[in-house]
Formats: structure tokens, sequence, C-alpha cells
């Protein structure tokens, strides 16, 4: 039996203000679902075509407090359990700790469930509750009723900046809270864990300060293209050339999810990363 995944995130906004964005229907519908009702302690439900098997709610509440809210989740006819805890730190920032069973992380290798998109459907949710609570316009959501995979970012951050984090291997390894080892020129490797990892990408394209392209095998290519105006970058990518028949959601949510850190690591003073780590991200007892 595998252990629940888990997260953990602080996030600078008080705990009624993130309990509000949990459990307010409407900002459901803007941060997490296409759809979302609510009633608590007797609903809570999403679906629609950002949600994994989204053709209809299939969600059961199973605790509901101020504090901590598990729901039952049916996915792939095997219902899982998702828990949220939130807990104040001082007045101004939430941690928030979310725990998913039955996620396998063959199961994204193999494309076998919908329950291998979780560990980064939750990543990417997460970081689009940060943003709204910031503020901040969202990362683009993962539809899993198309095979469309482009988006586009603002980072208020020179072109060379940004550049320059997307393809030094420390600064890139510091935002995505990964170790990666990056060699910037064609045919040079782009490494998931380090150079020492066992496994490496390959860089297939690349025009310094402008776009880089990495091919990962069955997940297909990924592409950065970078301008600038007034100061501030444009950045957009777009993931292609994979199996339509075997859409890769889980990389797609994966990558995305990353560039929240990214746009956070140019535009934050002090910048500190949202996630927590491992140790301290166990479901509160």
């Amino acid at each position: 039996m595998t252990e629940p995944m888990t997260l953990a995130v602080r996030l600078a906004a008080p705990i009624a203000r993130v309990r509000r964005a949990l459990t307010d229907p409407a900002e459901l519908r803007v941060w997490l679902a296409e759809h979302a009702e609510v009633e608590l302690p007797e609903r809570y439900e999403f679906w629609g075509r950002y949600t994994p098997e989204g053709d209809a709610p299939h969600q059961r509440v199973l605790h509901a407090d101020d504090d901590r809210l598990r729901f039952a989740w049916l996915l792939d006819g095997v219902e899982t359990t998702t828990e949220i805890t939130l807990s104040a730190e001082g007045s101004d920032a939430t941690v928030l700790r979310l725990s998913q069973t039955h996620f396998d992380f063959n199961d994204v290798i193999n494309g076998t469930s919908i329950r291998g998109v979780l560990q980064t459907y939750w990543a990417l949710s997460v970081a689009n509750l940060e943003s709204h609570l910031a503020g901040q316009p969202l990362l683009p959501k993962v539809d899993f009723t198309g095979t469309d995979f482009r988006g586009e970012l603002v980072i208020a951050a020179p072109a060379d900046k940004v550049w320059e984090s997307l393809t030094d291997s420390e600064q890139v390894s510091a935002w995505f809270g990964y170790p990666i080892g990056i060699e910037p020129w064609v045919g040079g490797r782009y490494a998931m864990g380090g150079f020492d990892s066992g496994f490496a990408a390959k860089v297939v394209d690349l025009e310094p300060g402008r776009k880089m392209s990495v091919d990962w095998g069955a997940p297909g290519i990924t592409s950065w293209e970078l301008t600038e105006s007034e100061g501030k970058t444009r950045l957009t990518f777009v993931q292609s050339g994979f199996d339509e028949q075997n859409p890769p959601y889980a990389a797609w949510a994966g990558s995305v999810s990353g560039l929240a850190e990214l746009r956070r690591f140019h535009e934050v003073p002090d910048w500190q990363p949202i996630w927590l780590p491992e140790e301290t991200s166990a479901t509160a007892g």
C-alpha cells in the first residue's frame, strides 16, 4: 500500500481568507474548477474540464470543520481520500497541508490510471490558489478534455534575467524546488534530478536569450519563448509532439505549476518559495 502523497505551502493570507477561498463556490470556480458547489458539512463538489474525470461531481464529504476538510473522491473506479488542513502563522499567514491517497508514481510513467495526475494536479491547483490570494493572474489550468498544451505568463523582469533563470542550473533548481542540471546548447542535457540522476531530456532547439526546446520523449517537446516589452517579459510555453491518445496531463501540470515560482522568484522581494520542506508536509494529526 502506498503512503499518501503530501504537500505543504505557506500562503501570505490570514486563515479566514484562505478558508473562504477553499469553501466559497464562486472562488473555487476561479482558481480550482469550472464548476463547484459547496454546502458544508454535507456537500463539497467540483467538476468540469479542469478536473480529472470531471464529467460530473465525484466527491463526498467525510469531515469538515473550521481547520480541516476531508472528502472522498472517486477516480478511475477507486474511492480516494483528499484531506486539507489549515493552521495560522501569526495574523497574516497560513500553512495549508494537503494529503491525497491512492497516488502511485507508476501511474504517471505508464499512464495506466488518471490517478497518475494527482500530484501535479494538486501542485498546480495550490499554486493557482496562491496566485488568486495574491491578486495575480492565474496559470493555465489543465483541460482534461483537450490536448492543446500552451500558455503565457507575464513576468515583471527583463528578458535577459528571465532567460538566465530558465537556463542556469542553480537558479532553475531553486525556483522549481528540485535539482535540475542544464547544458544550454543544442544537444545538451536537461536533467531532472541533476546530471547524476540517470535520466536526461535533450535540448533540441535554442536561440540564446529568446527560446529553447527540450525533448522529453513520450511526454513530448516543451518549448519556451521570451519577448520583452517595457521591462516585462512574456513567456510563451508549449508542449507538443506527444501521443494525443495518451496526453501527458501529469507532465504538463507539473511544468506549469513550476512557473508560478518562476514569477515569484523575479517579483517577490527577498523571495522564498511557498512550498515547505517535505519533512513538514505530513498532514497534521
